[in-house]
């Protein structure tokens, strides 16, 4: 093969090809950098909140850092003390919380394995609520579709059960023709 040809089989161009990786992949190096910033080992605790805290919580409460104390000793063999979990929340939910601290505690320090958290410190600041990403808007029928359906509802005598067919037909159509 001559010189400066580039040979379609080379394990470059196979290397080229497959390069194709998992988003996961090519955003854990950034996320785990900023995460750590923040005190947590990892994104799990963030992303797993709502399953955490529960449905109460979840929207209204935002772990905010996790501060560990200071090795004491060169001990390497007990496990370290136990951090201390800033959240954010309103004044409200604040009062709430505070009651409900233990149980959220052992709920955290179970989701972990261990006595991760020993104290939970609250900060009263606005959390910013994430938006439900509704239903994507469906497609408007064709006056064949429309037509076809009708025909299906037709035999329905009662008003209110033939209207909520035709929504339910309307939907199913849109979404799988």
């Amino acid at each position: 093969m001559a010189m400066g040809v580039s040979n379609p089989n080379s394990a470059a161009n196979a290397r080229r090809l497959t390069s194709a990786r998992p988003l996961g992949e090519l955003i854990s190096r950034p996320i785990s950098n900023a995460v750590k910033k923040r005190g947590f080992a990892t994104a799990d605790l963030l992303s797993d909140w709502p399953d955490i805290v529960g449905e109460r919580y979840a929207a209204r409460v935002q772990p905010a850092r996790l501060n560990w104390p200071r090795a004491t000793g060169a001990d390497g063999e007990n496990a370290p003390d136990p951090a201390t979990l800033t959240v954010h929340t309103d004044g409200a939910t604040a009062l709430f919380l505070s009651h409900e601290l233990p149980t959220l505690i052992d709920r955290i320090n179970a989701y972990f394995g261990w006595s991760a958290v020993g104290r939970i410190k609250i900060v009263q600041r606005p959390v910013v609520a994430k938006k439900k990403a509704g239903p994507a808007p469906l497609r408007e029928l064709t006056r064949d579709e429309e037509n076809e359906l009708s025909k299906k509802v037709s035999e329905v005598t009662a008003p209110h059960l033939r209207r909520a067919l035709e929504r339910l037909g309307r939907a199913v159509i849109a979404k799988n023709r």
